[in-house]
């Protein structure tokens, strides 16, 4: 039999962050719940800031019977001379029954003792006080809480439950709190419990005293009215999709409010406004024409006809923030940009102080310089880019935005006279900063950029300071990711084995290898293409990064290309007769040995495709991949291990000149397909 089922859960309100860092998971652990209760069926997932709820349109009533089977130990264990052994008597109490009532059955090649049994079903009242509890338990949100004399924590107090099956109440027990026919609404639209009789009346409930339950029509409902807004005001609303799931769990009842802030306030960087709007007040900034202007929107949780004082509170919390922002704005300009103090900023133990990491950044900085070839005037302005890069540490603005470090260094260096291009690099020195971030705009930034991530990396594994798990403390991974980018974006060659090998000269010593392996395991996630392509490319023994790319590129397009599959068996054979050759060796091939005309022609064909100069890595893998109909006529007429030494080693080395020229690009045989 089938019934609805309800399970709410009220809370105080629930944090954003944590709750969103856990969301994903959340309906996934109470599936797998109720998979092992053998109840897995359809249900939602709902939350608001004060309840976490759990929907079933119809939920079993009732387990289904099943049947329990037992094995137990072979027969000529379990009985000697007739007579049982601790074997057997401990299988019967095993099963809870006596050993009259033991079988046997056929497991194997063997007889063993066995018992079967059946199994009732369970009412699911009898089991939910265990699932909820369980459930509750399973979730994760970082730091947790006690209240009370309870020793059990939780994210934060809760305060009621109310678990309904068809409309009877299921008599359930968590934190202390026993489960009521009784739900809570908005505060506004009533402080005092709301009794119901069944799920329908709980829906009803909710939506007449303003609680929009489900997260998807918050969200919808929030973009309305932000779509109202720019139309009748002829804005901009910039939507940040993470502090919109933000505000969607923080909200019961949302309402997206314009709001202002005076005008003074744009003589600061936008970014320094939009920084105080969005991590202190939840506020989504206002553009107009593309450029911010002195308006802000604010959604608000209220449940009112008025909200002109909601607007006027939001607008008078902001002021202070700003007016903050500007008074460190104004001090820093007079101040100016200044390295002076850094020499005693710890970096970290053992890496010297921030001054220190300086230095270092210079010496990377001037070798990749030299490596690219850039001309002496940008030389000019990288030293003195990567000397002022780290300058707004010391500011007022940055020690209070910390996340604003690089760019408010860019704005102060124009406003000292600095040049546009040194200001630029300062600007854009940790770019990118995450898988869609912009890229530094030109090579010289882009050096800066990568000297910046080569120093951590370098001086990182130099202190044996190497992430494990997911932990990644300072970003080692995404510097990785950001100088696969970069190295692609500009055009730039970099070796991960022999260029580190050569910046790392200044660095206490260290294994490379494992930061080879650590570099390879962030190309392996960053392409987003068939594992086996990669790992075919990386085979290959290629370690330039640029090249890499390409390589990779052109294996997936000649794996996804029609026939591919035929010419791939063809192939997989030409790696199987050459695995025992040392490709690092000369293919010496001797046209004098050839006695069959299939092997005469194969290699006249291979010699043509292999002098030919090719545009990309993919026209020369199509080349030699096009070999494929002289290959399968050589292997039709010609006897590779032929009796005559010579002859058979002629043959393989002819074989293996053709492998090792497809080699050059990707071991093709570690493709999966």
């Amino acid at each position: 039999m089938l019934k609805p089922l309800l399970i709410e859960i009220g809370v105080e309100e629930l944090p954003a962050v944590p709750l969103l860092k856990e969301l994903n998971n959340i309906e996934k652990k109470y599936a797998d719940i109720l998979q092992n209760y053998s109840l897995l069926g359809e249900f939602e997932f709902y939350y608001t800031p004060r309840r976490l709820v759990i929907w079933h349109p119809e939920f079993k009533t009732k387990q289904d019977d099943s049947v329990e089977e037992f094995y137990g130990a072979p027969l000529a264990v379990a009985y000697k001379d007739g007579e049982a052994t601790p074997a057997a008597i401990g299988f019967a109490k095993k099963c809870g029954v006596s050993l009259d009532e033991i079988g046997k059955a056929q497991k194997g090649a063997k007889e063993v003792l066995y018992y079967k049994k059946d199994v009732k079903g369970k009412d699911s009242t009898e089991l939910l006080l265990d699932i909820i509890e369980t459930w509750i338990k399973s979730l994760d949100f970082g730091k947790s809480m006690r209240w009370g004399s309870l020793s059990e924590s939780f994210i934060r107090p809760i305060r009621w439950v109310n678990v309904l099956l068809g409309d009877e109440l299921v008599d359930v027990e968590l934190f202390g709190v026993k489960s009521k026919k009784e739900t809570f609404v908005h505060r506004i639209s009533n402080f005092d419990a709301v009794s119901i009789k069944g799920a329908k009346e709980y829906f009803e409930a909710l939506e007449n005293g303003g609680v929009t339950l489900f997260p998807q029509q918050r969200r919808e409902n929030i973009l309305k009215d932000f779509a109202l807004l720019e139309k009748d005001n002829g804005i901009k609303i910039e939507i940040d999709e993470y502090l919109l799931d933000e505000v969607v769990a923080i909200t019961e009842h949302p309402t997206a409010l314009l709001g202002s802030f005076d005008e003074e306030f744009l003589r600061l960087p936008p970014e320094v406004i939009i920084t105080s709007m969005k991590e202190h007040q939840r506020y989504f900034p206002v553009f107009k024409d593309g450029k911010l202007i002195n308006k802000f929107c604010v959604v608000s949780n209220a449940l009112t006809d008025d909200f002109s004082k909601v607007i006027e509170g939001n607008e008078r919390v902001l002021r202070p923030r700003l007016a903050d922002g500007l008074f460190f704005y104004d001090n820093d300009l007079k101040n100016g940009l200044s390295t002076d103090g850094l020499e005693k900023v710890v970096f970290m133990k053992g890496l010297g102080t921030v001054a220190d990491k300086i230095e270092r950044e210079k010496k990377i900085a001037n070798a990749l310089f030299d490596m690219y070839s850039l001309n002496e005037m940008d030389k000019e302005i990288l030293n003195r880019a990567i000397s002022l890069a780290k300058a707004d540490l010391m500011s007022e603005m940055v020690y209070e935005f910390t996340e604003l470090q690089g760019l408010m260094g860019g704005y102060y260096a124009i406003e000292q006279g600095e040049k546009q291009e040194v200001a630029t690099c300062i600007k854009e020195q940790y770019l990118p900063d995450g898988e869609d971030s912009e890229l530094p705009s030109s090579k010289v930034s882009a050096i800066v950029a990568m000297s910046i991530k080569l120093d951590t990396l370098l001086a990182l594994f130099s202190v044996n300071q190497i992430p494990t798990g997911s932990r990644d403390p300072f970003a080692l991974r995404r510097a990785v990711n950001g100088l696969i980018r970069i190295t692609k974006e500009h055009n730039l060659e970099f070796d991960i084995v022999k260029t580190m090998k050569k910046l790392a000269t200044g660095y206490a010593e260290f294994d490379m290898s494992k930061l080879e392996a650590f570099f390879l395991e962030r190309v392996k996630q960053y392409f987003k293409v068939n594992p086996s392509i990669v790992e075919a490319v990386l085979a290959s023994g290629e370690r330039e990064l640029l090249a890499m790319g390409k390589k990779i590129e052109a294996l997936e397009t000649m794996v996804n290309s029609e026939g591919f599959s035929e010419s791939f068996s063809t192939f997989k054979r030409v790696a199987n007769i050459t695995k025992d050759i040392d490709m690092s060796n000369d293919m010496l091939v001797d046209n004098k040995l050839f006695e069959e005309e299939a092997e005469k022609v194969l290699h006249v064909r291979f010699i043509e495709v292999s002098t030919c100069k090719y545009n990309s890595y993919e026209e020369e893998l199509d080349a030699l991949l096009g070999l494929k109909p002289e290959l399968d006529k050589f292997f039709e007429d010609v006897m590779v291990n032929a009796e005559n030494e010579s002859v058979k080693n002629n043959r393989k080395s002819l074989v293996a000149s053709i492998y090792k020229s497809i080699l050059n690009i990707a071991d093709i045989k570690e493709v999966s397909i």
